[in-house]
């Protein structure tokens, strides 16, 4: 048996035998990105009530802004949460660095220009007959763009997706502020590039396969609503 078929089978053996170790990291990991996911979903509504429905100085560059950040690095993201939180930052005084709190603030702050910029454009980009039909029908600006949503709902939830997307597969960001400990902090993706430098593969690769399993199950469950719809 080759050194890569015996790594996968030990890996499929630690799945199948409940392994301790690697359910509590999937755990964790599952945790602080709903939580993140969350959070980052009412954040993103805000926005997008804002933008849609306020004028006020700036909208514009507050558009553009969304959109730049769309890219922004995760150890940008980590470094300046770093900043923040540790002992000498404004913000170590709360005690968040290394915890799962810090995490969770970091995987939102990638993920929600992700979702709003996406959503947005969706709505921006939507036929306006399907609004204008609303509004003359006797619906205010309010329920027409509920309306308009409720069109492009699957346009919407692939944007969430794609948010859910960078969480699952974010290294960068929560390895600096959460530091990767063992029961606490550590997740999936920060487990596998650890694992793999210490030449732990089998732990690795099994972490990498339930990755993919919860990312194949995710956009399966989103292309079965829209191919039953």
């Amino acid at each position: 048996m080759s050194f890569i078929e015996e790594s996968f089978f030990k890996a499929f053996s630690l799945i199948f035998s409940v392994n301790t170790e690697l359910f509590q990291i999937i755990r964790t990991s599952l945790a602080v990105s709903g939580t993140a996911m969350i959070l980052a979903l009412l954040v993103s509504a805000g926005l997008i009530y804002l933008l849609e429905f306020r004028k006020f100085p700036g909208k514009t560059l507050l558009i553009t802004l969304i959109n730049t950040l769309m890219g922004l690095p995760p150890v940008v993201v980590g470094l300046l949460l770093y900043l923040l939180l540790s002992r000498s930052g404004p913000l170590g005084v709360l005690e968040l660095l290394y915890t799962p709190t810090a995490m969770i603030f970091a995987q939102a702050i990638l993920a929600t220009p992700i979702i709003t910029g996406l959503s947005f454009a969706a709505i921006r980009s939507a036929d306006p007959a399907i609004k204008l039909a609303a509004l003359s029908l006797g619906a205010t600006e309010f329920q027409a763009t509920c309306r308009l949503v409720l069109e492009l709902r699957y346009s919407i939830l692939a944007s969430v997706v794609a948010g859910l997307g960078r969480l699952m597969a974010e290294v960068g960001a929560v390895l600096m502020v959460g530091g990767n400990i063992a029961g606490y902090t550590r997740m999936m993706t920060t487990s596998i590039v650890m694992e793999a430098d210490k030449g732990d593969f089998e732990l690795a690769i099994a972490l990498g396969i339930i990755l993919l399993l919860i990312a194949f199950t995710i956009n399966g469950a989103l292309h079965f609503l829209q191919k039953r719809t």
